[in-house]
């Protein structure tokens, strides 16, 4: 599919007389070439994958993914080494929008295609994995979405290939829905076809190195807001709707702590945007809820540099980093189910101190949460936390400032794109951060997407004796 999603770009840059056709052609050509080997010297009678075959394919799969996808910015006219090539596709693939590469308002439009279509690939392939994989997996408390779908979901869907097609068909629809309205807003088609696919996707690379504050419409900021929020949504429950159930959205007890978390964060930026940097209210609203929605998506555009806004909003943006959208969709980050489990379970304690004789038990949309849910849950909190500090300390080690080091793993590891400060803030890149730099974010964009430990037991002793 990667191979074959190079033609794309290859086509646009044909089209408007860009030598980086040919690139993109050679990248395909080498793609397609070394996927089809590896398909035929394997193919064997086909087998159910077991669990530990499952953890290594998928981290295999999105390693190759951002390999491969990094061939065509690594041979073209933009001059980036292989580490930026890497850097962007690992970032593009992962749907984190991090990006080493300036001048986009005047880069080809087969280059600015690619980085829209890894991340349009990236998304739709993190909501297949969420929904299929990382539930038999165990992963985070994953396996609590393969309970509460297996009354309905399982039945509708009873394989992979059919939860993939209609997740395809969903996601496809939402993304011509964003391109036309985009479209009708004010963007040329290219603009458009590029950020709606960067916008569902939760990803964030755009044409411009201004971001969408390029365009500085009031229009255009709430089409994106608006489609931040949709790509953010469990799609499992996009699935409901269709099939007879159109309040599903609004029942979820995820999606009501999203959209509460996400309206309580824009009206706290937005009154200190009014209150102390004097700013007109609708402007305030529009900037913090633009902004705001950006990063708790993990989309990471920018309509404004959120760094002069203040102590508090830089503040806040960067906790922001680390809450993500719901389970299930396009978004990144923690993820707001882990933080209804660790509320509900923190809640329950506390009735156990002034009530030890009653026996009480924590629930997740209305249905008791399994202990091994819990514990997986809690591991994550801990793991999260633990490799944060680890990409901090290693950005540190090799000579990045507090304020980058410590923002640069926040954003990575939360696949949000943009940091703090000055170098890799909303107004700047990764482009002057070491090669080292660039590799240890790297990885921290892969362990992030991939819920941490789908990679990390790979490092485990005892799974490879098991």
């Amino acid at each position: 599919m990667l191979g074959m999603a190079m033609l794309v770009p290859a086509i646009a840059d044909a089209a408007t007389d860009n030598p980086d056709w040919a690139v993109f052609l050679a990248s395909a050509f080498v793609t397609l070439f070394v996927g089809g080997t590896l398909i035929l010297t394997t193919r064997a009678k086909f087998s159910n994958l077991v669990v530990r075959q499952a953890f290594i394919l998928t981290t295999a799969a999105w390693v190759a993914l951002a390999a491969f996808g990094a061939l065509p910015f690594a041979f073209s006219n933009l001059g980036l080494s292989y580490t930026d090539a890497f850097f962007e596709a690992m970032s593009g693939i992962t749907t984190t929008g991090s990006t080493v590469i300036t001048g986009l308002d005047t880069a080809p439009p087969g280059i600015l295609l690619w980085r829209a279509l890894l991340q349009w690939l990236g998304g739709i392939g993190i909501i297949v994995m969420a929904i299929s994989i990382l539930p038999l997996l165990q992963v985070g408390g994953m396996q609590l979405f393969r309970m509460e779908s297996s009354d309905s979901s399982d039945k509708a869907f009873p394989r992979v290939a059919q939860i993939s097609a209609a997740t395809a068909i969903i996601y496809t629809i939402l993304t011509l829905v964003c391109a036309v309205a985009m479209w009708g807003a004010g963007m040329t088609p290219f603009e458009a076809a590029a950020h709606s696919m960067t916008t569902i996707a939760t990803g964030g690379f755009s044409t411009s190195d201004a971001s969408i504050g390029h365009f500085d419409s009031a229009l255009m900021d709430w089409i994106v807001i608006v489609f931040m929020i949709l790509g953010s949504l469990p799609f499992v429950l996009y699935f409901a709707m269709i099939r007879g159930n159109p309040r599903a959205l609004v029942r979820d007890t995820q999606v009501q702590w999203f959209l509460i978390t996400v309206a309580v964060s824009i009206l706290l930026v937005a009154f200190w945007l009014v209150s102390k940097n004097d700013i007109e209210l609708l402007r305030a609203i529009r900037l913090s809820s633009f902004n705001v929605v950006s990063i708790i998506t993990g989309t990471g555009y920018a309509s404004a540099d959120y760094n002069a806004w203040g102590l508090l909003p830089v503040t806040a943006f960067f906790f922001f980093m680390f809450v993500g959208g719901c389970a299930g969709s396009t978004s990144c980050g923690i993820k707001i189910f882990r933080y209804q489990i660790l509320f509900a379970n923190t809640r329950v304690q506390f009735r156990r101190m002034w009530q030890p004789n009653v026996v009480y038990s924590p629930r997740y949309n209305h249905k008791p949460i399994p202990e091994s849910v819990t514990d997986a849950v809690m591991s994550f909190f801990f793991m999260f936390a633990l490799i944060f500090g680890v990409l901090a300390l290693a950005l540190s080690l090799i000579g990045l400032d507090f304020v980058t080091a410590v923002s640069g793993a926040a954003t990575a590891i939360a696949n949000v794109g943009p940091a703090l400060g000055p170098t890799i803030g909303p107004s700047g890149t990764f482009a002057p951060l070491p090669d080292a730099a660039k590799w240890v974010l790297s990885i921290g964009m892969l362990l992030g997407r991939l819920e941490l430990f789908t990679v990390l037991v790979l490092f485990s002793p005892a799974f490879w004796r098991a």
